[in-house]
């Protein structure tokens, strides 16, 4: 569990200046404004990129729980190998 968490941090630290970077339309929008209008718009970016990043979270955590089989499953399976 640890290491998945770690897991995630690191790729989302590694995205997040990937974040940085603005479209066309945004960029110039940016560069129009005035400085705390800039901070603004970023953060709002910021804001509009989380979600995806949860949906895939929980993506992920369901395919990885569904791959594992149950513990209780899994001793009933040894019990009846006997």
């Amino acid at each position: 569990m640890k290491r998945a968490a770690k897991r995630i941090a690191a790729l989302f630290l590694l995205t997040a200046s990937v974040a940085i970077c603005q479209c066309v339309m945004c960029f110039r929008t940016a560069a129009a404004q005035q400085v705390e209008r800039q901070r603004v718009l970023n953060n709002g970016i910021y804001i509009m990129l989380a979600p995806p990043f949860f949906i895939l979270a929980g993506f992920l955590w369901l395919a990885k729980s569904r791959n594992q089989p149950d513990g209780r499953q899994a001793a009933e399976e040894d019990s009846d190998a006997f």
